[in-house]
């Protein structure tokens, strides 16, 4: 059964979303990991996966994202975390194929991506970090599935968001924002609520009225508390 709040927040942008968060006073907004394949925006859960070199977790070998793609579906978003600084792919074509006949959402990944070509061609979307060349085998290995991961620069640049597994998740080319299950009704409530304003709003400009008049008090108290 598809989830009601993917459904609402597959109505917003991460513009949006942002804003509410700020409103409740909430962290959230991931700047820098950019969309790099597929159309629009996506919404889901967090199926989430920790990437870098080390062991394996023990039990029979298996390719890492393997077990996030057969655990995730429709309103499910692969949630990658390879922030070790060596550079190798975290996540690849042959995953992009798999996740796509999966159906699932799309894919984030806080770490490089490889074999973007074929994430394009297969108009799957998938944000990551950065782009490589480099294979993960011999550098890193999948350390857990469904365990928290984290995303995000350092404070000085907007902060880090741990993701548990069944967060909720918004991606779109502003930004990846994450919100936790058990805020998940408030931050719609504030962010349809923005959405409404703002639509007010260029109707008013789309009148005539004056932007100076439209912005100077709605939007500038817009995200406070009444």
């Amino acid at each position: 059964m598809s989830d009601p709040h993917v459904k609402r927040l597959r109505r917003l942008d991460a513009c949006a979303v942002s804003d509410a968060l700020d409103k409740l006073g909430l962290p959230g907004a991931v700047t820098g990991i950019a969309q790099r394949s597929g159309e629009g925006r996506v919404a889901g859960r967090a199926v989430t996966m920790k990437v870098g070199p080390g062991q394996p977790p023990p039990g029979p070998p298996k390719h890492l994202g393997c077990t996030a793609i057969e655990q995730a579906g429709a309103d499910d978003i692969i949630v990658v975390e390879q922030r070790s600084g060596v550079e190798a792919g975290c996540w690849g074509g042959l995953l992009t194929l798999g996740a796509k006949m999966r159906g699932v959402a799309g894919v984030v990944a806080d770490g490089p991506l490889r074999d973007v070509d074929e994430a394009i061609a297969y108009s799957f979307p998938v944000w990551s970090r950065s782009l490589t060349s480099r294979t993960a085998r011999g550098r890193v290995v999948e350390l857990g599935t469904q365990v928290p991961v984290t995303l995000g620069a350092g404070p000085n640049a907007g902060g880090e968001v741990t993701v548990h597994p069944g967060d909720y998740l918004l991606a779109d080319r502003s930004a990846v924002i994450v919100i936790a299950a058990a805020d998940i009704e408030r931050v719609l409530e504030a962010a349809e609520m923005i959405v409404a304003r703002e639509a007010a709003m260029a109707k008013a400009i789309l009148a005539g009225t004056p932007i100076g008049q439209v912005m100077g008090g709605n939007y500038e108290h817009m995200l406070e508390n009444h």
